[in-house]
């Protein structure tokens, strides 16, 4: 049996998966942001575009 049973891996494995869906929400958003606005918050747009890939949403 894996370290920490069963269900914590299950329960780890969703939120694992929330934050990295949470994570493309976030990016995605930002991009509708203006370069100037972007820069001044710390981000680029083509690191935002590279995270804001992945699998579509399901909500």
């Amino acid at each position: 049996m894996a370290k920490g049973g069963f269900f914590r891996n299950a329960v780890n494995a969703m939120v694992t998966a929330r934050e990295k869906q949470a994570r493309r929400y976030v990016a995605s958003a930002l991009l509708m942001l203006d370069d100037e606005t972007l820069k001044a918050a710390g981000h680029n747009r083509a690191d935002l575009e590279r995270s804001s890939r992945g699998a579509p949403y399901m909500f």
